[in-house]
């Protein structure tokens, strides 16, 4: 029998375009233990598995090709612009790390996460953007690697790419959760452009990161 995923690109431009791919399934249709394997199969970066409970509200799960993650930035925001526009809008989404507050402000759906539910990542600050474009993911066969370089420091604005071999991801095209940790890590607020062109913004204040974004409909597949 045929499960349908629907899929959004997460982080896209102004205009739509790039963005993160994220499968979005009813956790109803897949057995907690064939979840994993249904993710690898798939091939999204991430994919997640929803419960819609009461008005405004939801849980998930969250799975790479490899590993079920805690928390992670881009299925997040994706799901949560994802349930607005089924007509069930949600102030908070329960993932295994915690709850996450949700809030929608135009074009941007925003979530606000504790940089400690985050992955360990390795950062490489390098010189300029060009450095960033340079990256080759060959050479990160381990970890989780994030290649950036500011090109406006003063306004917080920065290059960067991220390499996972560890969750079964050559390159991510746009990285929420390594948004949050640079941003807990620099104590300021950024504006990223990551991988082709994707877009991430985050603001930082009491100890949580709010990270946000535009997200955009593709096409639903059955599998």
């Amino acid at each position: 029998m045929a499960t349908d995923v629907s899929v959004v690109r997460v982080f896209t431009d102004a205009d739509g375009r790039f963005g993160n791919p994220l499968g979005i399934v009813a956790a109803g249709d897949v057995d907690e233990a064939d979840r994993q394997q249904f993710a690898a199969e798939l091939g999204f970066s991430e994919t997640v598995f929803v419960d819609r409970t009461e008005s405004g509200t939801a849980s998930a799960t969250i799975h790479t090709p490899a590993v079920e993650l805690p928390f992670a930035g881009h299925p997040t925001v994706g799901l949560s612009w994802w349930l607005r526009e089924q007509g069930h809008p949600v102030d908070v989404l329960t993932v295994p790390a915690g709850p996450l507050s949700i809030r929608y402000d135009g074009e941007h759906t925003w979530v606000r996460a504790r940089a400690d539910w985050t992955p360990q990542f390795t950062f490489h600050r390098v010189h300029d953007a060009a450095e960033v474009a340079a990256a080759d993911p060959s050479a990160y066969d381990s970890g989780h690697h994030y290649v950036w370089a500011w090109t406006d420091e003063e306004h917080g604005t920065l290059r960067s790419r991220m390499f996972a071999p560890m969750m079964g991801i050559a390159e991510d095209e746009a990285t929420g959760a390594a948004a949050v940790r640079l941003t807990g890590e620099l104590g300021r607020s950024l504006n990223i452009v990551q991988g082709a062109g994707s877009r991430l913004r985050t603001t930082i204040g009491d100890g949580w990161v709010e990270l946000g974004g535009r997200t955009a409909a593709d096409a639903s597949i059955s599998v």
